[in-house]
């Protein structure tokens, strides 16, 4: 039926809070019970990314991608605050670019093509 959140391990909560909602646009949502660590629930367009306070895996490539609309002014906006994003590149019928979040963690950026290009 479709993904329903992903779960990123992040060594700071409040650091990946202001990364993820501050700097990306993702929503704090308010139904996060108390599981007995830190963590935070958040809204990507119709999915969702659980922040957990845990030792951050070492970087084999593992990775979840936020679909864009616009990637060239999505990289651009992100690079103007401060933001390390790599150059696009086309997979597929898409466009996408990296980037790493404050614990290390590797977030895609993903545009999928319009159909006149696909």
């Amino acid at each position: 039926m479709g993904v329903h959140h992903v779960s990123v391990n992040v060594d700071d909560v409040d650091s990946a809070l202001a990364f993820y909602v501050g700097t990306l646009g993702l929503v704090v949502r308010s139904d996060r019970p108390d599981l007995g660590f830190a963590g935070a629930w958040l809204d990507a367009g119709g999915q969702q990314v659980h922040l957990i306070e845990a030792g951050v895996p070492a970087n084999q490539g593992q990775h979840f991608a936020l679909r864009v609309d616009d990637l060239d002014a999505t990289m651009s906006e992100l690079r103007g605050e401060g933001v390390t994003v790599s150059d696009a590149i086309r997979i597929g019928t898409g466009r996408q670019a990296f980037l790493h979040d404050p614990a290390g963690n590797l977030v895609e950026l993903h545009q999928v093509a319009s159909s006149s290009e696909a």
